[in-house]
């Protein structure tokens, strides 16, 4: 699954499964541009990415901004001429209420940042790749949008079961061009966000979820960034409109 010479964006990069994706391609050979607004953050991603002697990009983004988002992928085509991998990672999970609790606003927002964040990219990724006839495009849904989810709200649900109706909507349409589109599921992993919001549930709490996974454990990040390195790499070059399910068997 060497990725020599392939040109990555990361959104969502700045922690979690978005830093340990762009860690994990960047081992592999791709050059690797990662975005957030979180500068900080990106910074300590870049530097990691180098120390191992890698390349990095740091380009902040406000995933939601149209023409950031354009201005984005401009420049990591400026810098390196070529767009190969777009992985969708931007996001973020909200509190457990109950649906009468949530405010229009709160859902819309959530809708926007975790469904609306993919398509911005994928819109102003598309015309770099169709000129190159080439390109994979890794969109990270959820296990909350096979089923539910266990620690965020319907609205998370709701936007992480739009990114797998994107994700096969988009291998339809861009498959005829060389595009491949495809997306993972994960179900709960370990991120620092998460892992507080883990550590915070009673002991028995914790035990019954584990229960219901038949590994008997949550995911740690690189876990599901080895899946989304598979599915940018010619090893899955006939695998198109997928939802990999990252769970440990609990769906």
């Amino acid at each position: 699954m060497l990725l020599t010479d392939r040109v990555a964006l990361v959104t969502g990069a700045s922690r979690g499964i978005g830093a340990a994706t762009a860690k994990v391609l960047a081992a592999r050979g791709a050059r690797v541009a990662v975005s957030a607004r979180t500068v900080p953050d990106l910074e300590q991603t870049a530097l990691a990415i180098r120390n191992a002697g890698g390349q990095a990009l740091v380009v902040p983004c406000d995933a939601l901004d149209p023409s950031q988002v354009e201005a984005m992928v401009r420049r990591v085509v400026d810098a390196w001429g070529r767009l190969d991998i777009l992985v969708n990672n931007a996001g973020m999970g909200t509190p457990t209420v109950p649906v009468e609790t949530i405010a229009p606003a709160d859902w819309d927002a959530t809708v926007a940042l975790n469904l609306k964040s993919a398509f911005l990219a994928i819109r102003a990724a598309v015309p770099v790749m169709k000129a190159q006839k080439s390109g994979r495009i890794v969109n990270v849904s959820s296990f909350a949008g096979r089923n539910f989810s266990r620690i965020s709200g319907p609205q998370y649900s709701a936007a992480k079961a739009g990114i797998i109706g994107l994700t096969k909507h988009m291998a339809v349409e861009l498959g005829p061009f060389g595009i491949g589109v495809n997306s993972v599921a994960p179900s709960i992993v370990l991120t620092a966000r998460v892992k507080a919001k883990w550590e915070a549930r009673a002991a028995d709490e914790q035990q019954r979820i584990l229960a219901g996974i038949p590994l008997r454990r949550l995911a740690e990040p690189e876990e599901v960034a080895t899946v989304i390195a598979f599915l940018a790499s010619d090893d899955s070059s006939y695998v198109n409109g997928v939802c990999i399910d990252i769970n440990g068997g609990s769906y």
